[in-house]
């Protein structure tokens, strides 16, 4: 198959659905966390979960580098934005991302702040060029996908010598977090849930490859299976989760095989490692303090790096205690579960960065899911 409506094809779907069926034994539970976000939007979109037994259960992981950024680092990236001297450079998904009190980058653009959204790295280098009298500032956020461009973004701007151009690194990690969930203390005390098996990201191993999952599934027992973003994509991918849960085996699978290698990217990953190293820890919204998850500019290249120019201090912050999005980023709750969901916090007045980013589990569950639970009340 070379079209994408060939992974959408009915029929197929079905046969699939009905071999889950056939395989699924009905004295065991199958939990399995999908970890992207363009998954959970797969499976609200598609009404997946419609057609899977009902102890066949997919849990909503922290998939989103928009959802997991703390308010915090929110708050960092608006301190910096308020200063006269500064242009401060952003993706679109993150202007309406909470930080503390209510607090913005959009608010912080109505207040004077010069924020201006872009739509690639290449954007950044020309406003540092057309503005040589401004310090201009990336606010770099994803996971391991958006990070080689932001990689070659600074090697651009050491060839172009830019002298008033940095980037606020906010790139991290994802398969500590998959350990964090499984494994860290804090997440035990606030709430954890039992995962059999993960859907691993498809996007982010195109560039790592499958091969940083393998000891990730030895070490904890836990299958991965790294999957696309459509409907039949998803359903083989919960179909070879759980025969290997069936068959008690825990290894990493590659359904994505037509985009995604063992090795990945390694032009990608050559300039990831060249100009970034790893943080001791790094804060994810939800997780809390993560080893070993965050990247930071090399020492080399610290010229380049906003929180050693501007002296930038770690900010945390407490989320705002109505909104359940940690408890969502953890798998631990579902969007209906928080209290503010469809009342004060919607895609238009979003309360919680889960509402925000267009990958998030409550905007995914509001244009999708909704909809559904609706009709089970109907019918119920």
């Amino acid at each position: 198959m070379k079209y994408a409506d060939e992974f959408r094809d009915k029929e197929i779907a079905l046969g699939l659905a009905k071999a889950i069926r056939a395989e699924a034994d009905p004295q065991k539970p199958y939990r399995f966390m999908e970890f992207c976000g363009g998954h959970t939007h797969a499976i609200s979109r598609y009404g997946l979960e419609d057609m899977l037994p009902r102890n066949v259960r997919m849990i909503h992981g922290p998939g989103c580098p928009v959802c997991v950024l703390p308010a915090g680092r929110i708050d960092m990236a608006i301190r910096l934005a308020m200063r006269p001297d500064i242009i401060l450079c952003v993706y679109g998904d993150l202007m309406r991302v909470p930080g503390s009190q209510g607090a913005s980058l959009l608010k912080a653009k109505a207040r004077g702040a010069d924020i201006r959204m872009v739509y690639s790295t290449i954007d950044v280098i020309r406003v540092a060029e057309d503005n040589p009298g401004s310090e201009v500032v990336f606010f770099a956020i994803g996971f391991e996908t958006t990070t080689p461009p932001t990689a070659v973004m600074i090697r651009l701007a050491e060839r172009k010598q830019l002298e008033n151009f940095s980037v606020f690194c906010n790139h991290v990690l994802t398969p500590p977090a998959m350990q964090n969930i499984l494994e860290s203390p804090e997440i035990r005390n606030i709430g954890r849930v039992e995962i059999d098996g993960f859907v691993g990201p498809a996007h982010v191993s195109t560039i790592i490859g499958t091969a940083p999952y393998e000891f990730f599934a030895e070490e904890f027992g836990k299958p991965v299976v790294i999957a696309g973003f459509e409907p039949l994509d998803m359903m083989q991918a919960i179909l070879m989760l759980m025969r290997q849960v069936n068959e008690n085996r825990h290894e990493v699978e590659n359904q994505y095989s037509r985009a995604v290698n063992r090795d990945g990217n390694l032009r990608a990953k050559e300039e990831v490692s060249d100009i970034f190293e790893l943080r001791d820890q790094f804060e994810w919204r939800g997780l809390g303090q993560v080893p070993y998850s965050g990247l930071k500019l090399k020492r080399a290249y610290a010229k380049y790096d906003a929180e050693v120019r501007f002296d930038m201090h770690e900010l945390r912050v407490d989320d705002n205690p109505a909104c359940e999005c940690g408890a969502i980023l953890r798998g631990v709750k579902k969007p209906v579960d928080c209290k503010l969901f469809g009342t004060v916090c919607t895609p238009e007045t979003p309360m919680g960065s889960c509402m925000v980013s267009s990958e998030g589990a409550c905007a995914a569950h509001w244009t999708y899911g909704r909809f559904r639970d609706h009709q089970q009340r109907r019918a119920s």
